[in-house]
């Protein structure tokens, strides 16, 4: 009686109860092989309605599911209870089943699992899509697959899939699996998750500064498929903002701001130009002012090296025919080493009287030219015999313009050259294009010259500075001499300049 007592007791621990839970998958008293698919459902759990699932092996710890489920369990080789579980308002409830775990039937062949991307050994971008199917698995019909990173825990999917995995950076090993009937098979990949790259700055077509006329200003970006958003208010552009779809017309002063974002990249930098729009201005001459016309077209020309620079320099002159004005354009062509200038000269007319002066002059950089500073100065013999020397340059050096004075007697002069405040780097000059420079300034008997202003292209740039700069030079009296001079930068290099309407103004 007692060993009929425990046969049916061990019976009744291992049979599967009348219950709401429906397990589609194993069956009682199969042989699966590891790891293998588990499909359960219940809707109610004791007489009432069931809110959760679960199961464990033998005397494990339950794994909680939803009341409809589908999971990849692992166990080892052997005899096991499976355990499905479910849980209700205060009841809960379980079936029992019987599992042989065996071993894995080998392949009969290459494994079937195709996986279309990414590709063993790719860096890919987190996230990134996996896609895979299988058709068969070891020769049976695949049931389902499932996916693993780094030997963790086993996604299931469907025969043919597409997933979005978000692994962090670095190097991941890939496991894609297919389930059959009693079978099971893999296929290992390693992929290598990288940040991804940033999208390159926007770029405006148009420098920043100050114009006298209303621009359009395209904005471009090489990264492919890049999407540019701006701001012309100052404020921070975002993908909130206007979205560029054109050139930008620029008829007002505007703080021009923009991004870039592309598919696959990290937000770009912020591009910013300050663009203002003013009024053209021009050197105030009066209409009796005696002038001389294309001084740049004139014979007599002088060339040597400015030995006050250092290396050394050749120059040359030329007219062309293009590009100009006038039809009088004349070439300045200059060649250095070590930061060498070449000093163009000519004594354009003799006044020793005149009290002020207006050197006007239109100017073309060839592009490719390499120069520093672009000096353009004027020099008069006054009544007492010394010679006040106007000078006056665009200097890349200092990004201003500056101007001399003679910091010592006329005798014993002392040259130095004084920045302002008002900037000027002739490398930010626009290439193959004029540009139109007049400068204002005038002195007294003793040679004191004040500095009133420079005007590039129309836009006004106060200097308002008075100097001594007269010098006991011996010249010819009321000699007036118009000089150009170009620096070289570097250790070589050379400069093509054009220079047409150069007009000297004086009264």
């Amino acid at each position: 009686m007692k060993t009929l007592f425990l046969v049916l007791l061990a019976a009744a621990a291992f049979s599967v109860p009348a219950a709401a839970i429906t397990v589609s998958t194993p069956a009682n008293n199969s042989q699966v092989v590891s790891p293998f698919q588990l499909i359960a459902s219940t809707s109610t759990c004791g007489s009432v309605a069931a809110v959760s699932m679960g199961y464990s092996i033998d005397s494990a710890t339950a794994v909680i599911e939803p009341t409809s489920f589908t999971a990849v369990v692992s166990a080892a080789p052997g005899t096991h209870v499976l355990h499905v579980k479910c849980w209700g308002k205060g009841t809960s409830s379980q079936v029992l089943l019987n599992i042989t775990v065996g071993a894995l039937i080998p392949a009969a062949g290459p494994t079937n699992i195709s996986v279309t991307s990414p590709a063993n050994g790719a860096k890919v971008i987190s996230p990134f899509t996996l896609a895979a199917g299988a058709t068969t698995c070891n020769s049976t019909p695949t049931a389902s697959m499932g996916y693993s990173i780094d030997g963790g825990a086993t996604v299931t999917e469907p025969p043919f899939f597409s997933a979005a995995l978000t692994p962090h950076l670095g190097t991941h090993v890939l496991t894609v699996k297919c389930f059959g009937q009693n079978t099971t098979s893999q296929v290992q990949l390693t992929v290598d998750v990288v940040s991804p790259p940033t999208t390159a700055t926007p770029q405006f077509s148009l420098l920043p500064g100050q114009y006298t006329s209303k621009q359009l200003v395209a904005i471009t970006d090489p990264t492919f498929g890049a999407a540019i958003y701006y701001t012309t208010d100052g404020s921070g552009p975002s993908t909130a903002s206007q979205l560029y779809l054109g050139p930008i017309y620029v008829a007002n002063s505007m703080a021009l701001q923009a991004i870039a974002i592309a598919p696959g990249y990290t937000s770009s930098g912020l591009a910013r130009a300050n663009y203002s729009i003013v009024q053209p201005s021009k050197a105030p001459i009066p209409s009796n002012a005696n002038h001389v016309d294309q001084v740049q077209a004139m014979s007599g020309w002088r060339i040597k090296h400015d030995t006050a620079t250092p290396g050394d320099a050749e120059g040359a002159m030329s007219p062309i025919s293009a590009p100009t004005l006038t039809g009088q354009t004349e070439a300045f062509d200059t060649s250095f080493t070590n930061g060498g200038g070449v000093l163009y000269s000519i004594s354009y007319d003799n006044d020793p009287s005149a009290m002020n002066f207006v050197y006007d002059v239109q100017v073309w950089i060839a592009a490719g030219s390499t120069l520093s500073n672009l000096e353009m100065d004027n020099n008069q013999v006054i009544p007492n015999g010394d010679t006040v020397i106007y000078a006056f340059q665009c200097s890349g050096n200092s990004n201003t313009w500056e101007y001399t004075e003679n910091a010592g007697t006329p005798a014993n002069p002392i040259v130095q050259w004084v920045r302002s405040s008002s900037p000027c780097n002739p490398a930010n000059w626009s290439t193959n294009a004029w540009h139109h420079v007049q400068i204002g300034y005038s002195r007294d008997n003793a040679g004191n010259v004040t500095y009133q202003a420079v005007w590039l292209d129309g836009v006004k740039y106060p200097i308002n500075a008075t100097v001594n700069s007269a010098f006991s030079l011996g010249w010819a009296s009321g000699e007036l001499v118009a000089n150009f001079q170009v620096d070289g930068i570097g250790t070589s290099g050379s400069s093509s300049l054009y220079v047409d309407n150069l007009t000297m103004y004086r009264w």
